[in-house]
């Protein structure tokens, strides 16, 4: 019930913030290894992007990958929040005095993301290529055209192998490693000082709300480099198609940093936090709204 409870939670968001997820890949794939006054930029800003995609692709464009990024929030947040309301529940992320203890929070909610991510990799790799396949005139990277989620799986399958599903899978863990312990690591921090303050003390609503609403900060600054790698990864497909461009995660990092600088690492932090910030916060209450149902219907 943990991890069915945590996916429901990833996959409800999912249908809000989709939008800002389409937007974020287009942004980081645009300008691939090229300096910012070596290319023309196609989006300009996240307005301007929502308006070119709209115009160009359809105003259904925007919700692009929609399928597999509900079964991405799903495989995703099952695993990590599941694996880590049972660390909670044991006490493996307390003191022995009762309180939270950052070290094992940290510890428990960064493996509960590399977990997520080895689980999750082949459906992001399938959604960040359909996010990113858009009119010529409006097009940011290496092009797949898939017919939907199923497609895109037997297409990789059968040109690239099972490792094919495997693209980026090291920067997907080292973003969900330092993601999962910003976001909920903040998250559990956040909500026992409010408590500790009486804040919300009557509605675990806003205090969810609110605990989760800063943990959104944190986990945008803490993941963009490796979202960016993890996406140009995703997108760049078998040697079959061209140049491989990147040879793994430090290799990836380190050519985005020469050739596009600092810049690059954080190109689509924007569309990153206010996809992370409302998907963080929907998904969090969402998760804390389900086992405080769930604990309470237990008990009685």
């Amino acid at each position: 019930m943990d991890f069915m409870i945590g996916g429901l939670a990833g996959a409800g968001a999912t249908i809000f913030t989709n939008p800002m997820d389409v937007v974020k890949t287009r942004f980081q794939l645009q300008g691939e290894l090229r300096a910012r006054h070596e290319h023309t930029a196609r989006y300009r800003g996240i307005l301007h992007a929502l308006y070119v995609i709209g115009k160009n692709d359809g105003i259904l464009a925007l919700q692009k990958g929609l399928v597999p990024a509900m079964l991405l929030g799903f495989t995703m947040n099952s695993v990590r929040l599941g694996m880590y309301h049972i660390a909670e529940v044991q006490g493996w992320t307390k003191c022995k005095n009762g309180e939270i203890s950052i070290n094992k929070t940290m510890f428990w909610s960064s493996a509960s993301g590399v977990l997520s991510g080895l689980a999750a990799n082949p459906v992001s790799v399938v959604k960040t290529r359909i996010q990113a396949a858009a009119h010529p005139s409006i097009a940011v990277g290496r092009q797949y055209r898939y017919k939907g989620m199923f497609d895109g799986f037997i297409t990789i399958y059968k040109s690239e192998g099972f490792a094919g599903f495997f693209a980026g899978v090291n920067a997907t863990c080292a973003r969900l490693a330092v993601g999962s312990a910003a976001q909920l690591t903040t998250f559990s921090t956040a909500k026992e000082i409010l408590q500790s303050y009486n804040i919300f003390e009557r509605s675990s609503l806003g205090l969810a709300f609110s605990a989760s609403a800063l943990s959104g900060v944190m986990v945008a600054v803490a993941i963009c480099p490796f979202d960016v790698a993890a996406v140009r990864l995703y997108n760049q497909g078998p040697a079959s198609t061209g140049e491989r461009l990147y040879n793994g995660v430090l290799d990836c990092l380190r050519k985005i940093y020469t050739k596009e600088g600092l810049h690059g690492l954080y190109k689509g932090l924007g569309p990153l936090y206010l996809r992370i910030a409302p998907h963080t916060t929907l998904s969090l209450v969402i998760w804390d709204m389900l086992n405080n149902l769930f604990d309470k219907n237990k008990n009685s």
